[in-house]
């Protein structure tokens, strides 16, 4: 970047005030919180991201330097929540991901359902993946299958749930045809995602805090040297 092109020392200051106001303004969202999820401290929490963000840019920018500290920014975010303040109803959308590892016990378990049923059709609709799916998913809630997955030969993937706030209940079948059109994210209360990848960055922030606690290890055993088992515990 060009010296015409830096931020002035000027403008790294007012950023840095910047932040001292949104951890202010968010400090006193989380004291008056009214709630778990109050929108206040959602907003604050936005505003405080942002402008560390900025700051961070510009004393990067201006002085090659970084903070000491990470917040994400808020784009990564969810928008701020501008849904009704005492909502009438909601909406809970959900999404889980699955792997089919083991099809036959996936299409030994639809016809032990259809076996069971004095109703099913003669033709049985379990001698396939996608009809065994259908057969299971239809005779089970979406949390039983969830919980007991692995018996289903089903491996489990990334997971989210979003709770929406709406001003009044929809009509019988409005959105049946299509059910995930109209999604405003202004209007998520609350959400809760699932991944591995969170584990995979907690295993490495545990890895390397491990490392870097002996300077003299490389990464490499010796070959008489063994690994301990971990203690669960711990």
């Amino acid at each position: 970047m060009s010296d015409a092109a830096q931020p002035t020392a000027a403008e790294v200051r007012a950023a840095a005030e910047a932040v001292k106001t949104a951890l202010d303004r968010h400090l006193a969202a989380v004291e008056r919180r009214t709630g778990e999820d109050d929108p206040a401290v959602y907003e604050a929490f936005n505003e405080l991201a942002a402008a560390a963000e900025e700051y961070d840019e510009l004393l990067y920018d201006r002085y090659d330097e970084v903070t000491p500290f990470e917040i994400p920014g808020a784009e990564e975010a969810l928008p701020p929540y501008t849904g009704p303040e005492e909502p009438n109803a909601l909406s809970v959308l959900i999404r889980r991901d699955y792997a089919v590892v083991e099809p036959q016990r996936l299409l030994a378990q639809a016809e032990r359902v259809e076996a069971a049923d004095e109703d099913s059709a003669p033709e049985s609709s379990a001698g396939t993946v996608h009809g065994a799916l259908g057969v299971l998913f239809g005779e089970f809630e979406p949390d039983e299958i969830a919980s007991r997955h692995k018996e289903f030969g089903l491996e489990e993937g990334d997971s989210t749930l979003w709770v929406t706030a709406a001003d009044e209940p929809a009509e019988p079948g409005e959105w049946l045809e299509d059910p995930f059109e109209q999604i405003d994210p202004q209007r998520v209360v609350c959400r809760f995602d699932v991944s591995a990848v969170f584990d995979e960055e907690r295993e490495e922030d545990d890895l390397d805090e491990g490392l870097g606690a002996d300077p003299e290890f490389d990464g490499e055993l010796d070959d008489d040297e063994d690994l301990e088992p971990l203690d669960a515990d711990r």
